[in-house]
C-alpha cells in the first residue's frame, strides 16, 4: 500500500506505465527468435500517357469496320483461251469409226468436258476445249484415245488413257528385232499371233499390256515396265522360231512354244 504522502496518478497512465515493451525480452533471452513477416510493397502503375491526336491525313485513311473493304469485281471482258487438235484416221478405219463412234464420244463429253466431232469429209476427228473443261491435260489425252482408236486398240482398252495417267503406246516393226522380206515377213506376224491367237493373248495376260498386230507393225498399250516385258517376249519369241526355222541353232537349244510361254507368265 503507498504512502499517504506519495503522489498519487491517474488510473490510466499507470496502467501504461506497468505496460511490458515487446522488444526488450528478445535481448534478454539467450535464444534468439526471428520473426519472418511478409510484407507487400505496393508497385506504382505506369503513367498514362496520352496518345497524340491523328492529324488530318491519318484521320482521312481510318476505314470503317462495318463497310467492305473491297469494291466488287467488275465482270471479265477477257475471252476464253480456246484450243484445238485433229486426228487424222486412216481410211480401213474409217468404218469401224462411224460404228463404234457412239461409244467414243460419251468419255470425251462427259468425263474430259471436251467438244467433239466427226469430220467425214476431211476424214479427221476434232476437239477442242471449252469454258467448262478443268484439266489441262485433257486436250492431250483425247487425242491419245482416238489415235489408240486408229491404231487399232478396241475402245474399251483405249478409254484407259483418259482414267490413268502412266500408259503409254509404243509401236515397233518386226524387221527392228530381224530383218525379214517375202513370205518369211508373213510367217513371223503368224508366228507372233500364234493359232486362235492364243500366242498373242498369253502375252497380254502376262504383261498386263494389249498388243495389236497391224501388217509389219506391233502397237503396245500398257505402262513402262509393262510395255517393257511385252517387246522383250515378243522378240524373243520371234528370235527363237525364226532360228528354229532357218536350222540355225542346235535342236536342243530351240525353246518349245510352251517354254516360251513358261517364261513369260515367269
Amino acid at each position: 500500500m503507498p504512502a499517504p504522502t506519495a503522489l498519487q496518478r491517474a488510473p490510466q497512465a499507470l496502467a501504461d506505465e506497468m505496460t511490458p515493451d515487446t522488444a526488450q525480452p528478445m535481448a534478454d533471452n539467450d535464444d534468439m527468435t526471428i520473426t519472418t513477416s511478409t510484407t507487400h510493397t505496393a508497385i506504382d502503375a505506369p503513367e498514362t500517357v496520352p496518345l497524340p491526336s491523328p492529324t488530318a491525313d491519318e484521320a482521312a485513311m481510318q476505314i470503317d469496320s462495318k463497310s467492305s473493304l473491297f469494291a466488287p469485281e467488275k465482270a471479265s471482258t477477257r475471252r476464253l483461251k480456246v484450243e484445238d487438235r485433229k486426228v487424222r484416221i486412216p481410211p480401213h478405219r474409217l468404218t469401224p469409226l462411224k460404228a463404234a463412234w457412239p461409244k467414243i464420244y460419251p468419255p470425251l463429253v462427259e468425263h474430259l468436258k471436251l467438244q467433239v466431232r466427226m469430220n467425214v469429209s476431211k476424214k479427221t476427228v476434232e476437239l477442242r476445249t471449252s469454258s467448262l473443261t478443268t484439266d489441262t491435260g485433257a486436250l492431250q489425252k483425247g487425242v491419245d484415245f482416238i489415235t489408240a482408236f486408229t491404231l487399232g486398240f478396241d475402245p474399251d482398252d483405249a478409254i484407259a488413257l483418259l482414267r490413268l495417267d502412266d500408259l503409254y503406246i509404243e509401236t515397233f516393226e518386226i524387221k527392228d528385232v530381224k530383218t525379214l522380206g517375202g513370205e518369211h515377213m508373213g510367217r513371223a506376224v503368224g508366228r507372233i499371233a500364234g493359232k486362235d491367237g492364243k500366242t498373242k493373248y498369253a502375252i497380254e495376260n502376262a504383261s498386263r499390256t494389249r498388243v495389236v498386230l497391224a501388217d509389219t507393225k506391233v502397237h503396245i498399250l500398257g505402262g513402262f515396265q509393262n510395255i517393257h516385258v511385252a517387246r522383250e517376249a515378243i522378240s524373243a519369241w520371234q528370235g527363237v522360231r525364226q532360228s528354229a526355222d532357218c536350222g540355225g541353232e542346235d535342236e536342243g537349244a530351240i525353246l518349245s512354244e510352251k517354254d516360251v510361254h513358261g517364261k513369260v507368265w515367269d
